[in-house]
């Protein structure tokens, strides 16, 4: 049987990456595209009762979403890397996809270490709140980062699926020479992002649109980035 070999498994493991994608970018756009803007306009009973309710439920999903995510990538990646040796990684394929994992990884570090406690203590000052009483103080606080990772998230959402789905369909012209400063150029901008998801504000990621635009700029940017230094 095909699939009791290695590269059944490695099939698998592709096929569970995507299962568990799904659901955890699915609940990400969610979240950002439309259950941001349903809070913003609705009562607050009703924002209260679901942050209770519904929130938890799909946060549940959301975060193993993300580990299931990240468990087969990192499977996948330590099978091909194996297999090929490390030479793979200087290669268009090796660029283009460390680039995806790379920010899938900060992605994943946002949902378990930023997002899922901050909305914990949202989640316990609605509780609070509904029983009558006092809401948490550090709760508009926690609200507040946990907005800005997500929002973060979602922007990094877009060029991560493209360098995922450049490294088999999108060959680019990567050198050992290219490799090193294209390590320390890409380091540098998610280190930007990152910080500012961890310490900054939404800024122009405020609105979807916004979000949706920086997304794209930033995928932009990355691969003019990359064709530039791959060049010289």
């Amino acid at each position: 049987m095909s699939l009791l070999g290695l590269e059944g498994f490695v099939y698998l493991m592709r096929w569970l990456h995507y299962f568990f994608g799904v659901i955890w970018i699915g609940l990400l756009y969610y979240f950002n595209f439309v259950q941001g803007s349903f809070f913003a306009e609705t009562d607050a009973n009703t924002k209260s009762a679901a942050i209770q309710k519904l929130v938890p439920r799909a946060l549940w999903w959301f975060r193993w979403g993300a580990m299931g995510t990240f468990v087969t990538g990192l499977t996948i990646l330590a099978i091909r890397g194996h297999q090929g040796g490390f030479q793979m990684f200087a290669s268009s394929w090796g660029v283009s996809i460390l680039t995806g994992v790379a920010m899938g990884t900060i992605m994943w570090a946002n949902v378990w270490f930023v997002i899922w406690p901050s909305q914990q203590i949202v989640i316990k000052s609605a509780q609070e709140t509904a029983a009558g009483r006092a809401a948490l103080p550090e709760a508009p606080g926690a609200a507040l980062r946990a907005g800005v990772a997500s929002r973060t998230n979602t922007m990094l959402s877009i060029p991560m699926l493209f360098f995922m789905g450049a490294a088999s369909h999108l060959p680019l012209a990567v050198t050992t020479a290219s490799l090193w400063p294209l390590v320390f150029v890409i380091a540098a901008v998610l280190g930007a992002i990152e910080f500012n998801a961890l310490k900054g504000k939404t800024g122009p990621m405020t609105t979807v649109k916004g979000v949706i635009g920086c997304g794209f700029g930033v995928c932009a940017g990355l691969y003019i980035i990359i064709e530039i230094l791959t060049k010289i």
